[in-house]
């Protein structure tokens, strides 16, 4: 068993809300077994996403979402167009105790 992941995912809203059915929308997972690994990802990936798109939000250290104002998709259900996030979700032996 891995004690750290990075999950990337990609949807209509920001990582903290999970909603039902939120796994769906995950783009990659990737594992590691020492913290010093982990947190070299963790800060190559936040900073190629800070390049990439204008605006950035966190939670909690956990919880990170990306977006620019001019990625949205239709939204059927709202008859919208609907922002669309990159978000991060970090899982730490800490984070997984709480």
């Amino acid at each position: 068993m891995y004690m750290y992941k990075i999950i990337y995912m990609k949807a209509d809203y920001e990582p903290w809300w999970q909603f039902d059915g939120w796994e769906e929308y995950i783009v990659s997972t990737k594992q590691f077994d020492t913290e010093q690994q982990f947190q070299m990802a963790l800060n190559h990936l936040l900073a190629q996403f800070r390049n990439k798109y204008e605006f950035e939000a966190h939670k909690n250290e956990r919880f990170y979402a990306f977006w620019s104002e001019d990625e949205c998709e239709f939204c059927e259900a709202c008859d919208d167009d609907a922002q669309i996030y990159h978000g991060i979700i970090v899982l730490t032996p800490e984070a997984i105790t709480r």
